[in-house]
């Protein structure tokens, strides 16, 4: 399904019903990197996935995708299928969308699952890589980013005894614009410093973490959770940067607990 979101076409699933669960992909994957969540869920609350600005079947504009016009197309969704408050649940780039998304509209925010991702904006270094690898998407496309990818998002273990889990992790990735991929390291790499917004969160968060996680470490989520009061971690076992592919029923047990036990709590819906 597809919805005019911020003046472009926004690809979206809408399935369940009962408290919103959004899921929100991490780069350069598309929606289809939850479907083992959907799955799981769909049945005990309303689960919705989006292609993201520039991925999967949405529009690719023009510029740099910044984390606060993905931010904004997630609330266009929400009003658009007449959602007050909703849980957001971002892995990598999806939890920098997430954050952004708090900062921006706080009062639609209902509960945060943080996976595999960081508050902290990009070093100097960090910012010099993605306008590199921006460049080499344009200049080579997709399936030079995939190559890149596959050995910094899944674990070793992954790689060596799990073909099924790359080959769906390069076709998403090969099945992209080189244009969107481009625009959102652009958007990644100018991204803000979201720190200062864990210590206001009041509200349930959950912190996951895959063991072998080489972008983001535990010890990164660690000092994330440290910093949200109230929140758990929870860390998936041989699990690299992709934990919600790669160890899919653990990620669902934490992820079903949690989205359970919020459920459960009185919901503070205000009109969008």
């Amino acid at each position: 399904m597809k919805a005019e979101i911020n003046g472009i076409k926004i690809n979206y699933s809408d399935e369940g019903t009962g408290m919103a669960v959004i899921f929100i992909h991490a780069f350069p994957l598309d929606q289809t990197m939850w479907d083992e969540q959907v799955a799981a869920l769909r049945d005990r609350c309303r689960a919705i996935t989006l292609d993201l600005r520039g991925f999967g079947e949405s529009d690719v504009p023009e510029g740099p995708c910044l984390m606060e016009e993905m931010a904004a197309d997630v609330r266009g969704l929400m009003s658009a299928l007449s959602v007050e408050r909703a849980v957001l649940a971002g892995l990598s780039m999806g939890g920098y969308v997430s954050l952004a998304f708090y900062r921006k509209y706080p009062d639609a925010v209902r509960a945060l699952v943080l996976a595999d991702t960081r508050a902290t904006a990009d070093p100097i270094e960090g910012r010099e890589r993605r306008m590199k690898s921006a460049e080499r998407a344009e200049r080579e496309g997709a399936s030079s980013i995939a190559d890149d990818m596959v050995p910094i998002l899944l674990a070793p273990s992954t790689v060596e005894t799990r073909p099924r889990i790359v080959r769906r992790m390069r076709d998403m990735v090969e099945a992209n614009s080189p244009r969107g991929i481009a625009a959102a390291q652009r958007g990644m790499a100018v991204r803000p410093d979201s720190t200062d917004l864990l210590a206001k969160i009041d509200f349930p968060v959950l912190v996951i973490a895959g063991s072998e996680d080489g972008i983001t470490p535990v010890r990164e989520a660690e000092s994330m959770g440290d910093q949200i009061h109230g929140s758990r971690l929870r860390v998936i076992e041989g699990a690299g940067h992709l934990s919600n592919m790669e160890r899919a029923d653990d990620f669902n047990r934490a992820l079903v607990e949690f989205i359970e036990e919020v459920a459960k709590q009185p919901s503070r819906d205000r009109a969008l």
